[in-house]
């Protein structure tokens, strides 16, 4: 089974079984309840699938929508490989062409009054926090 632990260091998400799945999710949850705040990389073969990710994760863990930053002219439909970078603490989304990265979702958790729960999770699966997969 792959832990947490097991990812850290690697290129790309490694592909999992529906069980192996649900054990990863287990072990972030409460992880990620000691934390106030979130930034997320999203690495994809295509914008759509970039904001998909983000978007299944969002629903996932209740969290709200973050917008696109009007600042960044890049649409969503990137047609190659893209880098989507989330934050809760502003509520945006940059989404940029990006060659040569693997596919995953990086999560790192805030937490000012506990820094040890800090810490980056990933690279998790793209299809981790895809419904009907709970």
């Amino acid at each position: 089974m792959t832990s947490l632990n097991d990812l850290r260091g690697l290129r790309q998400a490694p592909a999992l079984v529906a069980a192996e799945r649900q054990a990863l999710r287990e072990q972030l949850q409460p992880r990620l309840e000691a934390c106030d705040w979130f930034t997320v990389g999203v690495m994809a073969a295509t914008g759509p699938a970039a904001l998909e990710a983000l978007r299944s994760l969002e629903a996932a863990l209740g969290w709200t929508a973050l917008e696109a930053d009007p600042a960044n002219p890049v649409a969503a439909d990137v047609p190659g490989p893209a880098f989507l970078k989330g934050n809760q603490n502003t509520g945006r989304f940059l989404l940029r062409p990006e060659p040569g990265l693997g596919e995953g979702i990086l999560i790192t958790g805030h937490c000012v009054a506990n820094p040890e729960a800090e810490d980056t999770w990933g690279p998790l699966p793209l299809d981790l926090f895809h419904a009907g997969d709970a």
